[in-house]
C-alpha cells in the first residue's frame, strides 16, 4: 500500500527548519543543503518541494505570517484589546516573539534586494493597515482610521530594533504602546 504523506506538514517542518537557521545565521545561512540536514530530512525530499532557495524563503515567510495571524485572531475583547493584541503580537516581548521579530528583520534587509519577498511584504500590509483602521474606525469614527493606522504600524514598526538589541525592555515597549493606543483611541 502506498505511504500517505502530509505535504502540508512536510512544507511546515521545512519551514520551521528555514526560520531555525535563520534565527542562528541568518538568511545566508539558508540552503537547500542545511535546511534538509535541519529538518532531518532528505536532499532529495527538500528538492522535490523547492528548487530554490527563494522559493524556500518566500514559504517560511508565509509560514510566519500565518503562525502570526493565527495568535491574533485568538484574541478576543474590546476593540482596544483586540487591538493592542494585534501591536504586540509583532512585537520582540518574550523569547518566542524575539526570534520571530529576528526572522523578519532578516527578511526585510532581504527584501530590499529581492523583488519577490518586497512583494509579499507589500502585499501583506494592506492586510495589517486594514485590521488597525477597522478597531480604529469602529472606537473613533471621527479620525481618519487609514492615516493613523499607518502611523500606528510605523511607530510599533519603530520599537522593533531598539526592542531587539535591549534598549527598550518589553515593559517599557508595552508602556509605549498603551500610552499611545491612549491618546488615539481615547
Amino acid at each position: 500500500m502506498p505511504k500517505v504523506v502530509d505535504h502540508a506538514l512536510r512544507r511546515r517542518q521545512i519551514a520551521e527548519a528555514v526560520h531555525r537557521l535563520i534565527d542562528a545565521h541568518g538568511i545566508d545561512g539558508v540552503s537547500l543543503r542545511e535546511v534538509a540536514a535541519e529538518a532531518g530530512v532528505s536532499m532529495g525530499l527538500v528538492q522535490h518541494y523547492f528548487t530554490t532557495k527563494d522559493e524556500m524563503l518566500l514559504l517560511a515567510m508565509d509560514h510566519l505570517h500565518l503562525r502570526i495571524t493565527e495568535r491574533i485572531g485568538e484574541v478576543h475583547g474590546t476593540p482596544r484589546e483586540i487591538l493592542r493584541a494585534g501591536i504586540l503580537e509583532l512585537l520582540p516581548l518574550d523569547e518566542a516573539r524575539r526570534t520571530e521579530a529576528r526572522i523578519g528583520m532578516a527578511y526585510l534587509a532581504r527584501s530590499v534586494v529581492a523583488d519577490d519577498l518586497a512583494e509579499v511584504l507589500r502585499n501583506g500590509l494592506p492586510f495589517v493597515l486594514g485590521f488597525y483602521a477597522s478597531v480604529i474606525r469602529a472606537v473613533r469614527p471621527d479620525l481618519d482610521a487609514e492615516q493613523e493606522a499607518s502611523a500606528l504600524f510605523a511607530m510599533a514598526q519603530g520599537l522593533v530594533h531598539p526592542a531587539l538589541i535591549g534598549h527598550y525592555s518589553p515593559r517599557a515597549v508595552e508602556t509605549i504602546v498603551d500610552r499611545y493606543l491612549d491618546r488615539l483611541l481615547d
